[in-house]
């Protein structure tokens, strides 16, 4: 029933311009292909920074794709368009984008877009995108340590779904990004399995910064997923709101160019080592919350200094419940961070800070018979689990 669903949703999620804006034609000198339209710009047939190409994906499809080189880049932009749009009409916006931002650009259009072949799907754009990266990887050598990946609008879904699975990507940029396919229709607090682009749920998993653009007028995708997406990213760079902008018109405001320069710019600067640096010391903060031997019981601990206890992990608040014994209930552990008044901590700089467990056996445990221990109030953990003799009648107390 939820795929049932998922493609009548795609029906009305993808709108090709019909007729495409552009054909392809194999020159009769070398057999390469050249873009021929007479309802947008089209590049030179003779311009040698462009490359069109057909790629095969794992659907079988064969998509187009245009890979402008810029001979100053160092980095390589892979462009996904929106929706209602091919590359005929993208053309000259490519050729600006190269320019301005001296960068190689790679866009292509989706089954089913301009003169790709096949029909338009989730799933196929996905299949699509992977297989524009794989290109870039075996044709022109580019690693994901040099892309950057763009997103517009529903092209949002696809580089999300990329982006998720490519940990050591250069930077996303999400222009007009939605939440989710249902979520631009009405709004809704919780996914359902038949929904589209779930772009709420792949954002999180994204390790390179986020560039987020949005018109806060636009009245096709609202404000508000973008404003979303930048919230939930892991890393998330300086967002562009451009005040009055709509879904369609960011490319005409100044700012969306000089903000995207500056991303672009900064993104040239963040060398491999800084990238992995910044990944190590997230790393280590996020293990510092969390000592590995009492995940079990998810207790702070203290660092013990005695020699003799440094290979155990000393439980501050711990429990005298058996249901973790290896880590919360070490009686040498405890002889150095528990009991001071132990001849051999005295003096020490061993941990003098404890706490008593929250648990009612502080109250209900009996104290020891003997003269030299009153449990509780001596601190002597033998007490506690009952190893301690009434010095009458042999009787342990616990």
């Amino acid at each position: 029933m939820g795929c049932m669903v998922s493609q009548l949703a795609a029906k009305f999620a993808f709108f090709p311009p019909s007729p495409p804006t552009y054909q392809l034609k194999k020159r009769d000198d070398d057999g390469k292909l050249t873009v021929v339209s007479t309802a947008a710009p089209i590049p030179h047939p003779d311009d040698t920074s462009l490359d069109v190409l057909l790629v095969d994906t794992k659907h079988g499809n064969k998509i187009v794709a245009f890979y402008l080189r810029n001979p100053y880049a160092r980095l390589t932009l892979l462009y996904s368009h929106g929706n209602a749009a091919d590359l005929g009409q993208l053309y000259d916006l490519f050729v600006q984008l190269k320019v301005n931002l001296r960068v190689n650009l790679m866009g292509y259009d989706y089954s089913g877009y301009g003169a790709s072949t096949g029909k338009p799907s989730e799933s196929s754009t996905y299949a699509d995108i992977e297989a524009i990266y794989e290109c870039l990887e075996t044709e022109y050598g580019v690693s994901q340590e040099d892309v950057i990946l763009y997103g517009q609008s529903v092209g949002s879904g696809p580089t999300l779904h990329l982006a998720a699975k490519l940990p050591r990507l250069r930077g996303v940029v999400l222009h007009s990004g939605i939440l989710s396919g249902l979520r631009v229709l009405c709004h809704v607090n919780f996914t359902f399995c038949f929904d589209i682009y779930k772009n709420i749920n792949k954002i999180k998993k994204v390790k390179c910064p986020v560039l987020v653009i949005h018109g806060t007028e636009d009245d096709v995708v609202n404000w508000l997923h973008g404003n979303r997406l930048w919230k939930m990213a892991r890393e998330s760079y300086d967002p562009l709101w451009i005040k009055g902008g709509g879904h369609c018109n960011l490319e005409l405001y100044p700012d969306y160019i000089r903000h995207l320069c500056k991303f672009i710019q900064e993104m040239e600067s963040m060398t491999t080592a800084k990238r992995l640096k910044k990944i190590r010391q997230s790393v280590k903060q996020s293990k510092l919350k969390t000592c590995p031997s009492c995940r079990c019981c998810r207790v702070k601990c203290c660092k013990p200094k005695c020699p003799e206890c440094y290979n155990y992990c000393c439980c501050m608040n711990y429990s005298l419940s058996l249901n973790c014994p290896k880590c919360c209930w070490r009686p040498s552990c405890m002889k150095c961070c528990c009991f001071p008044k132990f001849p051999s901590c005295l003096g020490s700089t061993c941990c003098t800070k404890w706490s008593w467990p929250s648990c009612s056996l502080k109250c209900s445990l009996p104290k020891c018979a003997r003269p030299s221990c009153c449990c509780m109030n001596c601190l002597c953990w033998l007490c506690c689990v009952g190893k301690h003799s009434d010095g009458t009648n042999g009787k342990q107390n616990g």
